[in-house]
């Protein structure tokens, strides 16, 4: 495992809390750990005791959760990355991602839980926009029986897009008319081919429809950490986090 360095952890450290009082374990060594428990998708009781108190650390993660704090972090690595790269195209896709028997059963009551009942069982959706293969935009979830293009309609509304006139590239799955009417109203090019079936089929620029790869290159990325790869969070709060937190990791890799 590739611990985030000092100097790394620099770039973050103003968008955390303060740490006040007598804290035993710094907010450095709780990322650490975190980013341990994605990687290797272990319970938290199974965290090595070089990190310190298991429940510690869970507690401070559901608080940074709660209060917006990896909100806040995702955003301000995103904005300073785009900065930095030169973005040509956006891509549109959705991931599913098995939901593990320890994700299941809580009651419905306490909080949103997006799994839901598809041919392959529980899962979740991913649906997200990149940038390119290491830079999400936006996500959103869903139950695994949602159909791609309500929910990508759905994510793209409430983005609050810091670009616009580019192309979105798409796959079939968006194909549909309201959905390439939504992403023109919105202010990008639709960038998608047509159905086999469709009567008055459209041209679209296949070269650069070829680039889509991007976004199912960062949701390799994404799956390479076991968190995500299965969901083991029965609630959206805690999973949504990991999904914060891997793209975070990602962005300070970079």
């Amino acid at each position: 495992m590739n611990d985030i360095t000092a100097s790394r952890y620099e770039l973050i450290r103003p968008y955390l809390p303060v740490q006040r009082g007598n804290v035993r374990i710094s907010n450095l060594t709780m990322i650490n750990a975190v980013l341990y428990v994605a990687e290797n998708g272990c319970k938290w009781r199974a965290l090595p005791p070089r990190f310190g108190n298991w429940h510690t650390i869970y507690t401070r993660m559901r608080r940074w959760a709660e209060a917006g704090v990896l909100d806040r972090l995702f955003a301000a690595l995103q904005k300073h990355r785009l900065i930095r790269i030169r973005v040509e195209c956006l891509g549109l896709d959705s991931t599913s991602v098995k939901v593990h028997p320890d994700g299941t059963g809580a009651p419905k009551k306490k909080g949103p839980q997006a799994i839901g009942k598809s041919r392959g069982g529980w899962n979740t959706k991913v649906h997200l926009v990149a940038a390119d293969a290491r830079t999400a935009l936006t996500f959103s979830l869903s139950g695994g029986q949602a159909h791609d293009a309500p929910e990508g309609c759905a994510l793209l509304q409430g983005w609050r897009k810091p670009l616009t006139g580019l192309p979105l590239l798409m796959d079939r799955a968006y194909e549909g008319e309201e959905t390439r009417q939504l992403v023109l109203d919105l202010g990008f090019e639709p960038v998608v081919p047509p159905k086999t079936t469709r009567k008055e089929p459209w041209e679209y620029d296949r070269e650069l429809y070829k680039r889509r790869n991007q976004v199912e290159r960062l949701f390799r990325r994404l799956k390479g950490y076991r968190r995500i790869f299965s969901r083991f969070e029965k609630f959206d709060l805690m999973f949504r986090a990991f999904l914060n937190f891997v793209l975070i990791v990602d962005m300070l890799k970079c």
